[in-house]
């Protein structure tokens, strides 16, 4: 083999080689997140180590501190990401929908259908998520507020519109509202029942605006 031959091949070995590229950071963070909210929902956010979570993920224990400082920072994670998705989602399903009764009824549909369709994801956020003081406290101050903001922005509009009662806080309402589609997912989550959690969407939005009141 001459010179010219070798530096051939070389070229060639190399040209492969870019060729076959690392997965970006960002599919691995999803990917090791995907893995902790299967390791969280089954084994329980307390009994689960970060190993379990790297061997699920397919990487080494190291791999996920270069995305997490730690297990603690891996739920948080979860959490945001789902608020963030959520937020992300809602503004984008409520441009062009000026009706404030219709923006809640996508609201109720979105956030149900989310979960409806993951229930990993829903044992993740509607109980391991809620068994630390220290979690709570950290989400109610983070992006929960912004995603309550979208509804109390709905609310207040139909209020400003004369559609809905002005002598209620929006503020107030936003936090019923939410409340009841979040027990609404996890009754959903923790019954025996299979049925389409989206379908209760309009249930919860016709008992907030017309209350039970004949």
């Amino acid at each position: 083999m001459n010179d010219h031959s070798f530096i051939a091949m070389s070229a060639t070995s190399t040209r492969r080689l870019a060729a076959v590229k690392a997965p970006p950071a960002t599919d691995k963070r999803d990917a090791i997140l995907r893995a902790a909210v299967k390791v969280f929902a089954r084994h329980g956010y307390f009994q689960s180590q970060v190993a379990d979570v790297a061997r699920v993920a397919g990487v080494a224990a190291g791999t996920v501190y270069l995305y997490f400082r730690s297990k603690d920072d891996l739920l948080v994670s979860i959490f945001e990401r789902t608020m963030k998705d959520a937020i992300d989602e809602g503004r984008a399903a409520l441009a062009g929908v000026p009706d404030p009764e219709a923006r809640l009824r996508r609201i109720a549909r979105l956030h149900l259908e989310r979960l409806g369709r993951d229930r990993e994801l829903a044992v993740v956020v509607q109980v391991e998520l809620r068994q630390s003081i220290k979690f709570m406290e950290r989400f109610s101050s983070s992006y929960l507020q912004d995603y309550l903001t979208i509804i109390r922005r709905a609310i207040a509009d139909g209020q400003d519109a004369g559609t809905f009662r002005r002598d209620v806080n929006a503020n107030t309402a936003a936090k019923v509202f939410f409340g009841a589609l979040d027990e609404m997912a996890t009754n959903w989550m923790l019954s025996r029942r299979k049925y389409d959690l989206a379908a209760e969407a309009d249930v919860v939005v016709d008992l907030l605006i017309g209350g039970l009141g004949r």
